[in-house]
């Protein structure tokens, strides 16, 4: 299946919210407690919240749609880093890289994460970091075949609830 992959723009943010929610449910329900997901979602993945990222310009957000009517199935979100890691200018972070279950097994995963390679290369970055949940086996696995590497850990909090992250980094 040939997904189409373009960079978000005004109008994006309800579709990016969307699929931002779809995807952090899909991914942790069994592990994050439900109203922990519903707050951490409506405040953090709030059309409001994507529109301001999309107007940064030291952000790109990319939204990935499906090709058949275009429905919003994944996204990655490029970010200044804010990681408890020694950082520089050269640095940018992944903050979010999220697909639909659907599109799993499609290739999907390893395209947004090669755009945004790229979209951190034209940015002249040359350094990519990026937190994730230290007991994400999947997740883990699909960043160390990307060339990530252990780069540290930080505690990350989701509602009520403090997690052990897991902190990578990639040349560029």
């Amino acid at each position: 299946m040939e997904w189409r992959l373009r960079w978000a723009g005004p109008g994006d943010a309800p579709a990016l919210s969307l699929v931002a929610a779809a995807t952090f449910l899909e991914t942790f329900a069994g592990t994050i407690a439900g109203p922990d997901m519903v707050y951490h979602c409506t405040t953090n993945s709030s059309p409001a919240k994507f529109d301001r990222w999309i107007a940064d310009d030291a952000c790109v957000v990319t939204l990935a749609e499906h090709p058949d009517g275009a429905a919003p199935v994944g996204y990655t979100l490029l970010v200044p880093p804010d990681l408890p890691v020694e950082t520089d200018e050269d640095d940018i972070e992944l903050r979010r890289i999220y697909a639909l279950s659907l599109t799993r097994g499609s290739g999907l995963g390893h395209r947004l994460m090669a755009r945004a390679l790229d979209d951190a290369r034209a940015l002249g970055r040359r350094r990519m970091l990026l937190g994730v949940l230290g007991i994400n086996e999947n997740a883990r696995a699909f960043y160390e075949r990307e060339g990530f590497t252990l780069a540290g850990t930080r505690q990350f909090r989701v509602g009520d609830t403090v997690y052990d992250d897991v902190v990578y980094a990639r040349r560029l």
